[in-house]
């Protein structure tokens, strides 16, 4: 299984064992760890415009202008399923951490096999929380995580699922939105677009975070927008 991690620490020293605590730990489990560090939180609310799947945060709290604690409002805001864990020096978040529905809080200095242990309960908690999209390949039966799901898309007979990669099938686009739940919106006859990876709507078209443009046809545009408004 693969995961994406965020470290958000304004010290780059601890930011850095931080990061070579997770790499250790995703050898002993066997998994893959794609890990992402950020001097502040405004650094990572930047990144996290552009994608929005990270799957695990390990915040530290006291960080500059915007704190460890306001940016994990920020994200809780449209995503109920990432993992946050707050690393700091500091034991006077603990309730602060229950707002944002946080999996654990380690102080510093962080013991690694503590850190093993919170790692361990998130993936866990990961496994078993995630809704995903079962489609059936020539050869393969793939599970593709909704919230890695930016849009869908009907080309002729196929629907192509534009996830972590694009995935066709011949499959009813309708059939397959059933599966896909609230944080999707249907867009006319060819497209299904998943409303947190929307940055932008025109009256022409939706630009998702990625840069990617899903035309709309005409009456979807106030249709999409309180959709949206509805989500937030």
């Amino acid at each position: 299984m693969d995961y994406r991690f965020a470290v958000c620490d304004d010290d780059g020293e601890y930011a850095q064992y931080v990061g070579e605590l997770a790499a250790q730990w995703a050898a002993l489990t066997g998994v893959t760890v794609e890990l992402e560090r950020f001097p502040s939180a405004e650094a990572f609310l930047f990144r996290y415009e552009e994608r929005r799947d990270f799957d695990v945060l390990l915040l530290d709290i006291e960080m500059g202008e915007l704190d460890g604690v306001a940016l994990a409002k920020a994200v809780r805001r449209d995503n109920d399923d990432v993992q946050i864990v707050f690393i700091t020096g500091y034991a006077d978040y603990i309730a602060e951490g229950y707002e944002v529905s946080a999996l654990h809080y380690l102080t510093k200095p962080v013991e690694p096999h503590r850190l093993f242990q919170v790692l361990d309960r998130a993936v866990s908690r990961l496994a078993r929380n995630e809704a995903a999209l079962t489609l059936e390949l020539p050869g393969e039966t793939v599970r593709v995580p909704l919230s890695r799901i930016r849009y869908l898309e009907v080309s002729h007979n196929h629907v192509t699922v534009h996830g972590p990669r694009d995935y066709r099938v011949k499959r009813p686009l309708g059939e397959l939105e059933k599966a896909l739940g609230s944080r999707f919106f249907r867009v006319g006859r060819s497209f299904v677009v998943n409303l947190a990876f929307i940055r932008r709507v025109t009256r022409a078209e939706a630009e998702l975070s990625t840069g990617e443009r899903v035309p709309l046809p005409r009456g979807q545009y106030e249709k999409l927008n309180r959709a949206i408004i509805d989500r937030i």
